[in-house]
């Protein structure tokens, strides 16, 4: 027997259960993730499990990587950097721009310094890069890349007054839909009792 507390059956309801059920676990995964790699801020002295985040903004190193592709990149030290590793570097003291290249040429004690340099190169590019990379702006090597994230976690950066309000805009939308779908079968409960009765 079918009581008014139990959770209405229509076909509609039970698909809007499940959409909103899977909008929910989506969000929930979405904004932790956020919330990590928020954590994770721009300082090459931070990092977040060993690893840090970078949007690629140049299509230099397609088609391995590109623009809008966000990199995941395992701080080390270059000891552990090797020729043919893609690696994340500050290209100049005096810019907070940082570069995504693959490794040409690693230069052990470069001119008796005991400073450990790297030639690099874009693999789109025809030539390698002008200038050396000594050890100390190596970020480390890049170790996975997911297309396109880089777009979503920027526009979430530069336009969270308009997301957070436009998710809050999507929670009412299926709970009013919830409550539309589930009167119909609410309504029906009392009619189907009292014929029942009679």
């Amino acid at each position: 027997m079918k009581t008014n507390k139990d959770p209405p059956s229509t076909r509609g309801y039970a698909v809007l259960s499940v959409v909103r059920r899977i909008f929910i676990y989506l969000l929930a995964v979405g904004l932790v993730i956020a919330a990590l790699l928020f954590t994770a801020s721009n300082s090459p002295s931070k990092s977040l499990f060993g690893y840090r985040y970078y949007t690629v903004l140049t299509p230099s190193m397609e088609p391995a990587y590109s623009v809008g592709d966000m990199v995941f990149v395992k701080i080390k030290k270059a000891d552990k950097i090797n020729v043919g590793d893609v690696i994340t570097f500050n290209p100049s003291a005096d810019s907070e721009a940082y570069l995504t290249h693959r490794v040409t040429e690693k230069i052990e004690n470069y001119e008796g310094t005991g400073v450990t340099c790297f030639r690099t190169k874009g693999d789109a590019n025809d030539s390698e890069d002008q200038f050396l990379i000594d050890e100390e702006r190596v970020i480390g090597t890049v170790s996975a890349g997911v297309p396109k994230l880089g777009y979503i976690v920027r526009f979430v950066q530069l336009r969270w007054y308009f997301v957070v309000p436009t998710i809050v805009l999507i929670f009412v939308f299926f709970k009013l839909v919830g409550m539309y779908l589930a009167a119909p079968e609410e309504e029906e409960a009392p009619a189907a009792q009292a014929e029942a009765e009679s």
